[in-house]
């Protein structure tokens, strides 16, 4: 039986050759044994934990979770533990709540199918550590920087959310060295390659296929993305105003009533533009004309040619580009690199940063941050003509005084 001599700390006793303390919490007396010795030491340890406890439950800090800070060992400790799920739970939890669009779902299932999910579905979240961390990525074959980056990103973000879910208490990947993230490559053809391309689509493509030297102008001419130039639509077309809106892309082959930044945008049309809008006019209005079984109308203004409401592909106008381009002798480089022309060639010709940054759905700062260096050779010389030609040294500055005195 317990013994409470009449020296001991109030709520502790000693079992045996083990000290007991008892407090009351949710209207129950509770009763839990410490791992230390009945010696004046652990008796007074014992006492300033009781001290902690009976202060938290004051404060109404007392739950579970901090029960078993205080009592690890306690059966009310290691039920909570059951209930801590594993990785692979939580995860599908995880994803299950967000609202995130498709693509960008898919690229998480991707990255943690590939790279996490075979280590660590089973194990419980609380129990991964920082060495478990690393010794998967040791024991992994990265293919690149940029995925091993992508990779420890993705998983600190559910750990994260672990820790803010009071399941863990510290993220165990936030201190994972992650490599430096690769600065995006910026290609643009010169206005003259521009050109060329256009010309060669026009010039090389017939009927229906026109469509695609008109989607390759508008492209050029406006700094659209691609998705978002497969996407526009006939009714977010204002001729007269020289406007169109842009509101939604295509990912993934399917229209999604977004666009990547979240922020809808005018876009102010040029002569090239509105050319390409004529062609691209012209080429409905013949399919129109032919069998209504052979062609459906499509509300899209750059369809593909061989059927089909919309580009669902990148790959369907990618054939054509890469042909002009090696027709050309022009390098290979991508169609999006049609948007990065835009900018530099609307930067080259000195116009206002803030007029690009709406063009093209940018803030400001990160068009600056971006194409610095067009920014830069298209100013450089008029920066350079503000400096004298020749600057006076000291004696001739003293003449030129006296000589007005």
């Amino acid at each position: 039986m317990a013994r409470k001599p009449v020296d001991l700390p109030t709520g502790v006793e000693i079992i045996g050759q083990s000290i007991r303390i008892r407090f009351m919490w949710e209207g129950t007396r509770r009763c839990e044994t410490l791992p230390y010795s009945p010696t004046q030491k652990g008796i007074k340890i014992a006492s300033n934990l009781r001290d902690q406890v009976i202060q938290s439950i004051k404060l109404g800090i007392m739950d579970e979770a901090k029960y078993a800070e205080f009592f690890p060992n306690s059966a009310l400790a290691e039920s909570a533990k059951m209930k801590i799920p594993s990785f692979g739970e939580y995860t599908q939890l995880w994803l299950d709540s967000r609202e995130i669009v498709k693509g960008t779902r898919n690229n998480y299932k991707s990255s943690l199918n590939n790279y996490w999910i075979p280590h660590i579905a089973l194990k419980r979240i609380d129990l991964i550590t920082p060495t478990t961390i690393r010794r998967i990525i040791t024991n992994t074959e990265w293919s690149s920087n940029s995925v091993k980056r992508n990779a420890l990103v993705k998983l600190s973000s559910i750990l994260e959310a672990a820790v803010n879910d009071d399941l863990i208490a510290k993220n165990p990947a936030a201190r994972i060295e992650k490599p430096r993230k690769a600065k995006k490559i910026i290609d643009p053809f010169s206005r003259d390659e521009a050109e060329q391309i256009i010309g060669y689509l026009y010039a090389n493509l017939s009927r229906y296929s026109r469509i695609y030297a008109a989607f390759y102008e508008f492209m050029f001419f406006t700094g659209m993305r691609p998705g978002e130039a497969m996407a526009l639509r006939w009714d977010e077309i204002d001729e007269e105003e020289c406007r169109a809106h842009v509101c939604r892309i295509v990912v993934d082959r399917e229209i999604q009533e977004r666009v990547k930044t979240k922020h809808e945008r005018q876009v102010l049309l040029n002569e090239r533009a509105l050319n390409a809008l004529q062609e691209a006019r012209r080429i409905a209005k013949l399919k129109k004309m032919a069998s209504a079984s052979s062609f459906a109308e499509s509300p899209f203004v750059f369809p593909p040619s061989k059927g089909g409401l919309w580009i669902k592909e990148p790959s369907v106008t990618i054939k054509h580009f890469h042909a002009a381009l090696d027709a050309l002798g022009i390098r290979r480089r991508r169609q999006y690199d049609a948007r990065h022309t835009y900018a530099t060639m609307c930067l080259m010709a000195g116009m206002n940063p803030a007029f690009i940054a709406s063009q093209l759905g940018h803030s400001v700062q990160m068009l600056l941050s971006t194409y610095a260096k067009w920014l830069s050779s298209a100013s450089d010389w008029n920066e350079l003509e503000k400096l004298p030609a020749r600057i006076k040294n000291g004696t001739e500055l003293v003449q030129a005084t006296e000589e007005g005195d």
